[in-house]
């Protein structure tokens, strides 16, 4: 079946295909995880946090089976630019489907606090230092992209001492969701590189099938979509499917498309 399409769309996927940007080649078994960080008010003028790691553990194991995020935004954070609803993104990589046990969050000793105008360092136990380790224990879906939001409640997590100290006690509330659902399938013969366009009104979400035809269109949010397929040799046809559904945290998987010239 034949489509309208805008040409030089087309062709500036295909460029940043090759680039290596959106393709979803050999991630079909994993999730996709954004960890991001936000506060609490508190009555300080600054709570700088200075983040070094975060970690998950999917094995269930305490002593063992952590393993380090890709993509870290490592650095040094100011808590209270984080209030009223606003967030920042530290990290976003693939993690193994099943199940997620504890997230953790591993801090440098660059911790201080800023109290009418003057910059006081936090003291920082050696445990948080090592990783402050986080329960989250939800199961995850390969395909689906989740986000866990790092609830900081800056207020809490300093402590004064009877000395004029200020201590670093990290309380952090954890909360995982899955961010829509994802669209899954596969186009004949796959050696034809085909972009995949996933139409729902103005919203377009693409992607490319990779070596073997498959596709996987991640992040979906939930509705009914048009899915459009491309073949990169315009001696095959374009196609067309309608009344795809996406739920949130669900993999919809389309039937295979066949291409014909």
């Amino acid at each position: 079946m034949k489509s309208k399409f805008l040409p030089s769309l087309f062709v500036c996927l295909l460029f940043t295909f090759f680039l290596g940007a959106c393709s979803d080649k050999d991630s079909g078994e994993k999730a996709r995880l954004e960890v991001r960080l936000t506060d609490d008010p508190a009555a300080y003028d600054a709570v700088y946090i200075d983040i070094k790691d975060v970690q998950i553990n999917v094995s269930g194991e305490d002593d063992k089976g952590w393993q380090s995020l890709a993509g870290v935004q490592k650095g040094i954070y100011n808590l209270l630019d984080l209030v009223n609803d606003k967030d920042t993104l530290l990290c976003n990589a693939e993690i193994p489907s099943g199940k997620l046990h504890q997230i953790r969050l591993v801090l440098g000793n660059n911790n201080s606090i800023v109290l009418n105008g003057v910059n006081i360092p936090l003291e920082t136990p050696s445990a948080q230092q090592s990783g402050l380790k986080l329960n989250v224990q939800q199961d995850v879906t390969g395909g689906i992209l989740y986000t866990i939001l790092l609830d900081f409640d800056a207020g809490r997590s300093v402590v004064t001492t009877g000395g004029g100290k200020y201590i670093l006690k990290p309380v952090i509330r954890t909360v995982l969701n899955a961010v829509g659902g994802s669209i899954k399938g596969a186009v004949t013969p796959g050696t034809e590189l085909t972009a995949v366009y996933a139409i729902n009104g103005t919203d377009t979400m693409t992607t490319f099938t990779d070596g073997t035809g498959a596709y996987l269109i991640k992040g979906v949010p939930a509705a009914t979509y048009k899915l459009q397929y491309w073949p990169t040799d315009v001696t095959y046809q374009s196609q067309e499917k309608t009344g795809i559904v996406v739920t949130t945290g669900n993999v919809t998987v389309v039937d295979t498309v066949h291409l014909v010239k």
